[in-house]
């Protein structure tokens, strides 16, 4: 479930978000946020919040498959030659703002895991 909602992250920046903040927020607290965690260089959010309008990733348990659409989505987000989409929370985003939007986010849901040395 959380590659696939990394995946959606990187899919609806290309495709547009499902539902949005209003204007007002993605210009106040939204961007504040996002101004924070640049500066911090990690971000922190609520790991089991879904994506606005993002469909529920209940029974998404194909793990494989989920690798492959994250992997794609990168991929994807690499090769885009258009314009973003604006971001649910914090609007207007650049290519390189938005890169570091995404690593930041898989990082904080990334560190949830912890591997065990074999």
């Amino acid at each position: 479930q959380t590659l696939t909602h990394c995946a959606q992250s990187i899919e609806y920046s290309m495709a547009g978000f499902p539902e949005a903040r209003s204007a007002l927020f993605q210009s106040t607290i939204g961007a504040a946020a996002y101004g924070v965690f640049a500066w911090r260089g990690r971000m922190s959010h609520d790991l089991v919040e879904p994506i606005p309008g993002a469909p529920s990733l209940d029974g998404v348990n194909d793990g494989v498959a989920a690798e492959a659409r994250l992997r794609a989505a990168i991929l994807a987000f690499q090769q885009w030659p258009r314009e973003l989409q604006p971001h649910f929370a914090y609007g207007e985003l650049n290519k390189q703002e938005y890169e570091l939007a995404h690593a930041m986010h898989l990082a904080n849901h990334f560190a949830q895991f912890s591997v065990k040395a074999a």
